[in-house]
């Protein structure tokens, strides 16, 4: 008998329709541990009550779910110290799946909190606001928001109006941010602004806002067909005095906020396999048992090439978020290869919630069942953090060299 012949497995494992490619074999105990347990929690805490929340437009208890949070060590979780767990990005990642496969307003809460709000004060701020805020939001006992997006300014940030001034020490803020998820349950909002301390005269700049400043207001948005569940609002800035401490000192320019966009991006990578696989699981058991002409759907040909399909961009896309989470682990992982994670994952997330629409026929519109709330979750996951169109020209400028933008 040769050597070859001799380290083959007596025995393959059965195979193993949740993973089919046996992706967790990458996964140590610490990673199966926290993905168990944040799995846990979201269906015991968000499943039993999300289609009530989605159908109301509201998120209840959205502070009592941000301390229950905290304590999983979810909010701020790869960041280390202040309270914040340290978690690997892969760990992290998994959180953001099993938080999106319940509901994306949840995984939106945890990621503006961390990846947005948290991250741009641990890795900008002074150690004074660190000390103040990021133990506090690390147990949920503060929410955060960040504002950047404004009712004109999207996809082109660099030419947001919101203006700080000099005003002696002081700073006076003024201007509206737009679409900003958890803005009038927050303690405190990282803002950007143009101030004139640019070469030209012009520099963007982040500021730590304690949304209970005078002058700060933060109306809830309503009439959302996408993200219900979750708090979206306006921040209006009418002269917003701020002390001299307030500016976030190591961000200059838009590479603070990008880098920050660029954290939160990662995590919807991770985010819409969630979304996706809630949606698949669905379709799946719905085919296995919906008889029609005598027997399963899951049976017919036509069933088994829709579920075929959606499981390889279903397990395709989970393999290339946990490429991109050892990458970031390993200190090597680019902005392009986050928007390539982006543009690839919410794209096939979308058809996989369509198509599994399709096998649940008239049912799948109904809320009994998880799937179109997720695909219309997932509309606005597809444009927030980059619409397609920026992502693909984040990638067309790596490719090609030449800039497309403007």
């Amino acid at each position: 008998m040769s050597s070859t012949e001799s380290a083959k497995p007596s025995k393959l494992p059965p195979f193993d329709a949740a993973d089919p490619l046996g992706i967790d074999d990458l996964l140590g105990p610490d990673d199966l541990a926290i993905r168990d347990t944040v799995r846990t929690w979201a269906t015991d805490r968000v499943l039993p009550h999300i289609a009530e929340w989605y159908e109301k437009g509201e998120l209840p208890g959205i502070r009592e779910l941000a301390r229950e949070l905290g304590a999983l060590g979810a909010l701020g979780m790869s960041l280390d110290g202040y309270g914040c767990a340290g978690a690997s990005a892969v760990q992290y990642g998994l959180a953001c799946l099993e938080l999106e496969a319940a509901d994306s307003g949840i995984r939106s809460l945890v990621s503006v909190q961390g990846s947005l709000a948290m991250y741009a004060i641990h890795r900008f701020g002074s150690e004074e606001q660190k000390q103040r805020w990021l133990p506090g939001m690390a147990s949920g006992e503060i929410i955060g928001c960040f504002g950047l997006t404004e009712p004109d300014h999207g996809s082109d940030p660099a030419g947001m109006r919101t203006y700080a001034k000099r005003d002696g020490a002081d700073w006076i803020l003024t201007g509206r941010k737009m679409w900003i998820t958890n803005g009038s349950v927050a303690g405190v909002a990282v803002v950007w602004a143009q101030t004139d301390e640019g070469e030209d005269g012009r520099g963007i700049r982040g500021f730590v806002v304690p949304t209970d400043a005078p002058g700060l207001e933060a109306p809830e948005i309503h009439h959302k067909w996408s993200l219900r569940a979750s708090v979206t609002s306006e921040l209006v800035m009418d002269e917003v005095r701020l002390p001299a401490d307030a500016v976030l000192p190591d961000a200059k320019g838009l590479r603070g906020p990008l880098s920050c966009l660029s954290h939160a991006r990662y995590g919807i990578v991770w985010g819409s396999m969630g979304a996706a696989r809630a949606s698949f699981e669905s379709a799946l058991d719905y085919a296995r048992s919906r008889e029609q002409f005598g027997r399963p759907i899951g049976g017919f040909q036509l069933t088994q090439a829709k579920l075929a399909d959606m499981a390889l961009e279903l397990h395709k896309g989970i393999l290339l978020a946990h490429h991109l989470g050892r990458r970031m682990d390993a200190g090597g992982l680019r902005p392009e290869q986050v928007s390539f994670g982006k543009l690839n994952n919410v794209r096939e997330a979308i058809e996989i919630c369509r198509t599994s629409r399709t096998i649940l026929g008239a049912n799948g519109i109904s809320l009994e069942y998880p799937v179109m709330r997720h695909a219309t979750n997932l509309e606005s996951v597809l444009t927030y953090e980059g619409t397609v169109e920026m992502h693909q020209l984040v990638l067309g400028k790596a490719l090609t060299g030449l800039d497309a933008f403007r």
